[in-house]
């Protein structure tokens, strides 16, 4: 039997320059791009080569509802941006349970975004924070 069971529930560790800011419920826009470039060949009409130039990595952004972890957020940004200094960190996908589903190295981690909780009393909805992160790549780990 192999270890392909989707999980209904997955939480986002998030650890930076070795500080863990704890557990997310969402985490969205890991990727790439490749930009190519379009080069045509004299005396061939009907081909062109399609040859990889730069890769752009897309912001991660990870939300989460307010916690005892959103001091650990307040804290990271505090530090980091009194001195702007790309780290790296890591990802890791977690189970419930929290075992441990698949995790990222990330690379030169910089803060672009972070949203605050909005406090609506007349809200049943729990007050959200949200992170977004640039970096310069990514590998699975």
């Amino acid at each position: 039997m192999t270890d392909n069971i989707f999980a209904t529930s997955v939480f986002f560790r998030l650890a930076i320059g070795g500080d863990d800011l704890g557990a997310f419920h969402t985490c969205s826009g890991m990727g790439a791009q490749v930009e190519i470039e379009s080069y045509a060949e004299g005396g061939n009409n009907g081909f062109s080569w399609q040859l990889p130039g730069r890769v752009t990595w897309s912001n991660i952004t990870f939300t989460r509802p307010v916690t005892g972890d959103t001091a650990k957020i307040g804290r990271w940004l505090d530090e980091t941006l009194r001195r702007v200094e790309p780290k790296d960190g890591e990802i890791v996908a977690l189970r419930p349970d929290l075992s441990r589903i698949i995790g990222w190295q990330v690379y030169g981690i910089v803060p672009v975004r972070w949203e605050g909780p909005s406090f609506d009393p007349s809200s049943p909805q729990a007050a959200m924070e949200t992170l977004e992160i640039a970096h310069e790549g990514l590998t699975p780990s």
